[in-house]
């Protein structure tokens, strides 16, 4: 069966093999109360590239470099749409006006069983909620369409926004360790955060959690 789908897959012209649609099947738009996530796109090189080119952003985000330049961005929105980075990447955006916000995204571990979430979000954005109404969102999308047990979140120790959202989201600490860092361009100290299956079924109601 693998060889005949490889086969299949390989008729298709290159354009078809790499539509973003096909790759995000199983990475729907997802709607809550304020927010629309979607997929990176095109139009959104040139905010992106304001929000991320930004110190106090980039340092507390292991894989964004600094400074962050339009080529930066292109690359990231293709790469994202290709399957390249992450799972599901999503572009955070205002649902009143589809003003871009931040990002945010799945990735697999090794073991299957287990995800990992991340997100970042613009500066002018910071302080109102949006961060973790979009980790509810993702969290719920995660939980209900994949046969996952735990879903994994890192924050730098200095991060102290990031792991008010983690917690609120339910997420219980494991442990402490150093992660690679582009903007800083070595090793940092994170924290390393874990919610389970059943935790996240008793707390599935999020409601106004801010």
């Amino acid at each position: 069966m693998e060889r005949l789908l490889l086969r299949e897959d390989q008729l298709r012209s290159p354009e078809d093999r790499l539509r973003p649609d096909r790759i995000r099947s199983s990475c729907p738009v997802l709607l809550s109360q304020r927010l629309v996530m979607r997929a990176p796109h095109v139009e959104d090189i040139d905010a992106l590239t304001h929000l991320a080119n930004n110190a106090a952003v980039a340092t507390m985000v292991s894989r964004m470099p600094h400074p962050y330049t339009a080529a930066d961005a292109a690359d990231f929105v293709r790469r994202s749409n290709l399957g390249e980075i992450g799972k599901c990447v999503y572009a955070i955006t205002k649902g009143e006006n589809g003003e871009f916000l931040g990002c945010c995204a799945l990735e697999p571990h090794t073991d299957l069983e287990t995800l990992e979430i991340g997100y970042w979000l613009g500066q002018p954005y910071w302080n109102q909620g949006y961060a973790t109404e979009a980790a509810h969102a993702l969290i719920d999308m995660a939980f209900r369409t994949r046969d996952i047990a735990f879903i994994d979140a890192r924050c730098r120790v200095t991060n102290v926004a990031a792991r008010r959202v983690i917690q609120k989201c339910g997420f219980q600490f494991q442990g402490s360790g150093m992660v690679g860092h582009l903007a800083a361009r070595g090793m940092v100290p994170v924290e390393w955060y874990r919610l389970d299956r059943k935790t996240w079924m008793s707390l599935k109601s999020w409601g106004e959690m801010r």
